[in-house]
């Protein structure tokens, strides 16, 4: 049985009903890795089950599971960087601009450039334009001042546009919300 105000199991169920697919997006845009994006969200959402009983509203544990997916994410890029290096001596091709007209592989070449920007920088743009979220939405999830979300969303545009060269990238999010 529940506490008053409290979440209840079957409203933990139509949580993962309806915040996976948004989670699982968000996960492949921040990892480029089907599998480790699904072991991403369960566990960012076996984090929010944890804490399900102290959780007053469930509304409130769709950020929360958010925020545990980029904090999860986070942490298995620091433990991937600093275990799974591996030093090459050739660098490979990159691949050539000519088939950049069709939108899929206009969609393959920022997902291409979304992982060459650090796990920030990249969790800064796939909340901010992907998820949509304003600017103090995401520096919530993130747990970092909106001054840093602005700065690290400026960085992240600047080298997006580097990456991608000719594909325009606007500072506008798909709902009109500027960065």
């Amino acid at each position: 049985m529940s506490r008053p105000g409290s979440a209840t199991e079957d409203e933990f169920v139509e949580l993962v009903h309806a915040a996976w697919p948004s989670l699982y997006r968000t996960a492949i845009l921040l990892t480029g890795d089907h599998g480790l994006a699904e072991d991403l969200v369960q566990t960012a959402l076996a984090r929010t089950y944890a804490r399900w009983g102290k959780l007053r509203e469930p509304a409130a544990a769709r950020g929360y599971a958010r925020r545990a997916l980029v904090t999860q994410t986070t942490s298995w890029y620091r433990r991937r960087s600093t275990r799974n290096e591996r030093p090459t001596e050739v660098l490979p091709e990159r691949a050539s601009g000519a088939d950049t007209g069709t939108a899929v592989s206009d969609r393959v070449d920022v997902t291409a450039a979304l992982r060459e920007l650090p796990p920030r920088q990249r969790a800064v743009i796939v909340l901010r334009y992907y998820d949509d979220l304003s600017v103090q939405e995401t520096a919530e999830a993130l747990g970092v001042a909106t001054g840093t979300v602005k700065s690290q969303t400026s960085v992240a545009l600047a080298r997006l546009r580097t990456l991608l060269g000719d594909v325009e990238l606007t500072t506008t999010a798909p709902g009109g919300h500027h960065a």
